[in-house]
């Protein structure tokens, strides 16, 4: 079964810190491109960093300089270190990826099931 689960969210005071993690089941060969989203309420959902399959990030400008996407190919996970937390920052967030299943099939923008992140103020 292919599945993408995101852990690490939780309750953090402005200023701290946290890091999101975005596993490939074992049923998936590996991890393409993949990139975090959030959505707070009210809002629509938006990128928040990319990372592509050689390694080249991508980011919102709001987050530049406190937010840093990484990749463990071995590990089929994703990472998002969140610094310097702002209230703002609170919402759900959300993995994506391109997800090699087999030699021959690739499933494009599979979404995991997303992690709250709340940041007190």
């Amino acid at each position: 079964q292919v599945q993408l689960v995101e852990s690490g969210g939780g309750l953090v005071q402005a200023g701290g810190s946290l890091i999101l993690s975005c596993t490939a089941s074992r049923s998936t060969f590996s991890i393409k491109a993949a990139g975090w989203y959030r959505q707070a309420p009210g809002k629509e959902r938006a990128l928040v960093a990319s990372i592509s399959s050689d390694g080249s990030t991508n980011y919102a400008d709001s987050v530049k300089g406190r937010f840093t996407i990484s990749r463990d190919d071995a590990k089929k996970t994703v990472y998002l270190q969140m610094n310097n937390l702002k209230y703002e920052d609170t919402a759900v967030y959300y993995c994506a990826a391109d997800l090699v299943i087999s030699p021959f099939r690739t499933i494009r923008d599979y979404w995991g099931q997303g992690t709250q992140v709340t940041v007190s103020s």
